[in-house]
């Protein structure tokens, strides 16, 4: 009798563990999960200014049709890899491919502003200016957003490497989840603008 109320006390003890450690990767993964919508929701209101910049550079610069057409194919593209990262946060292709294309569409916008530096009327224009500054402050949302993400990642990937976490995630298929980091280092940096 006192066997068999020790093998219950195991198995219930056992059972416990597993239950927890399965309930921690789930809401660690739900947290990334959530941060990852946090970004979203930034890259959203970026690419939503993205058109309103170009549309009011276009009446002064229009002999930089090519920079102009670049940025809005790189808006573009960085819109489609933020929707399939979108669909599935943490995921190592997806995640590669948005910090490739956000590394595309920052070099253009780059080269924009360097163009834009050339025409001393698009400087002054208000509308400019203001889009200017909200681009600016996305910027920066965008990264807090970016290291709440990568936090939650982190957490998440090192729950499920100790131990006895590690034998459930493996056990029950949870995945490691990649962090977004910039294709390259000068994208560590908001694009400069100076008005």
């Amino acid at each position: 009798m006192g066997v068999l109320i020790f093998i219950v006390m195991v198995v219930l003890v056992v059972g416990v563990i597993v239950m927890n450690a399965y309930n921690s990767l789930v809401t660690l993964r739900n947290r990334y999960k959530n941060a990852y919508s946090q970004i979203d929701v930034q890259l959203q209101r970026r690419y939503d200014l993205i058109p309103n910049l170009v549309e009011t550079a276009k009446g002064y610069m229009k002999h930089e049709r090519e920079t102009l057409e670049a940025v809005i194919t790189a808006r573009n593209t960085a819109i489609s890899a933020n929707s399939q990262a979108a669909r599935s946060p943490g995921d190592p292709a997806a995640m590669q491919q948005l910090g490739q294309a956000e590394a595309a569409l920052t070099g253009t916008l780059g080269r924009f502003f360097a163009l834009s530096e050339a025409y001393p009327e698009l400087k002054a224009d208000q509308t400019m200016t203001q889009l200017m500054e909200e681009l600016s402050s996305t910027e920066n949302r965008i990264a807090f957003a970016r290291q709440a993400f990568n936090d939650a990642v982190t957490l998440y990937n090192t729950k499920r490497e100790v131990f006895p976490s590690n034998v459930i995630a493996n056990g029950f298929n949870f995945a490691e989840a990649d962090l977004l980091e910039e294709a390259t280092p000068e994208v560590r940096q908001a694009p400069r603008i100076s008005f």
